[in-house]
Formats: structure tokens, sequence, C-alpha cells
């Protein structure tokens, strides 16, 4: 398993804010979500960048598979997480709902982008899962 350094995380991290500006330079606010993944999983991809859409994580709880599964938006080089919104302002629990998916999927970065914003880089909020 190949060891990634925080050169490696911002670089991506970079891509992927790169492709989300060009996706809402675009399209613009006020679409749905759904339509904002499709052109991001595209974007994405054309830049080079391997990505899965609404993957299926499994809720393990004390060891136990539950039944229950979440569904991570974007995972883009088995990586990073991508948590999407269209919504009026971002709040608490979005960021809250980014974290427990880190923490539950063992994945060290992500990425909230808010689509329903007149300027992007009002709606990303990055997280860490610990330290690098």
């Amino acid at each position: 398993m190949e060891l990634k350094t925080q050169e490696w995380y911002n670089e991506r991290t970079q891509k992927i804010i790169s492709a989300a500006i060009e996706v809402h330079k675009e399209l613009g606010p006020g679409l749905l979500e759904s339509v904002y993944e499709s052109c991001l999983e595209s974007e994405l991809l054309n830049r080079g960048l391997h990505v899965k859409r609404q993957m299926e994580l499994p809720l393990v709880y004390k060891g136990e598979y539950m039944g229950e599964s979440f569904r991570l938006d974007l995972l883009v080089d088995e990586s990073i997480i991508i948590e999407l919104k269209s919504v009026e302002c971002i709040r608490d629990i979005h960021e809250v709902q980014l974290m427990s998916y880190l923490r539950l999927a063992n994945k060290k970065i992500g990425l909230l982008i808010n689509f329903n914003v007149p300027v992007l880089k009002a709606g990303i909020r990055r997280k860490i899962n610990g330290y690098f």
C-alpha cells in the first residue's frame, strides 16, 4: 500500500476543486445535486483521476456488518471523499456527515462542495480525519 503524503493530497484536492469550479462556471447554481455529481465525475475523469460514484459504504458496528450502508457521492483515487450539496448554505450537520464518512471509510481527506452559491470558492470545505 502506497503511503500518501500531504503534497499528494494537496495536489489531488486542487485538481478536484479546479474541476468543480469548471462545472460551476458552466452550469451555475440552482440545479439538483445529481446534475453536479454527474458533471463533476466527467470533469474528474477527463483530468485523469479515478472516480467511483455513489459508492456503497457498509455500516460496520463493533466488527459486525449491520446490513445497512451509506453512499458516498464520489470517491477519488480511492482516497478522497467528495460530498456534494446544492443547498442554501452549508450547515454544521453537513460537515459532521462528511467527518463521519471519513471515519467510517478510514479515509484522510474529504471535500464538502455546495454548488448553490454565486462563487464556488465560498461553498467548499476541506476536512481532515486525524493528522498528517
